[in-house]
């Protein structure tokens, strides 16, 4: 599993025009699934996102995680974060899950993520054309690949 995780103050999701998450205050998480992907890699991510200290304290440094300041969670699924670059000017996208089994994967991200923040996450819609807004707070973007955990 990929994310690519946002420090942002706003940030949105719409579909055809309609809205389908917001938040304020928070990580907005692209998270990219590929076949090789389990259980295991949703549970470590998800403690990971929720224990990142980004956010800042007192003194401005980042000490406080989603926790300390009461933030919020933008869940947005994207296969292209495993696009292959490495043959011509067109990305494949081979290493990404198929829906069969992306699609659980998301679906227990999602509510890994409620449960360790004790509160509803806001998503996208799987597989759909998504407009994302947000404003990067810092800015400050952390990428995470649970392929390379050391």
């Amino acid at each position: 599993m990929r994310a690519v995780i946002q420090r942002v103050t706003e940030a949105s999701c719409k579909v055809d025009g309609k809205l389908t998450g917001t938040i304020t205050d928070g990580f907005l998480v692209l998270l990219g699934i590929e076949d090789a992907d389990t259980q295991e890699d949703l549970d470590w991510l998800a403690q990971k996102i929720v224990n990142m200290r980004v956010f800042g304290d007192e003194n401005g440094l980042m000490n406080k995680g989603l926790a300390d300041i009461d933030g919020n969670i933008l869940l947005i699924s994207q296969f292209t974060l495993f696009a292959s670059t490495k043959k011509g000017n067109r990305p494949g996208f081979t290493r990404a899950a198929r829906p069969d089994k992306a699609i659980p994967l998301y679906e227990s991200m999602i509510k890994q993520l409620s449960s360790l923040l004790n509160k509803a996450i806001q998503t996208g819609i799987f597989g759909a054309d998504m407009k994302i807004s947000l404003v990067n707070d810092g800015p400050v973007t952390i990428t995470i690949d649970t392929k390379n955990k050391e």
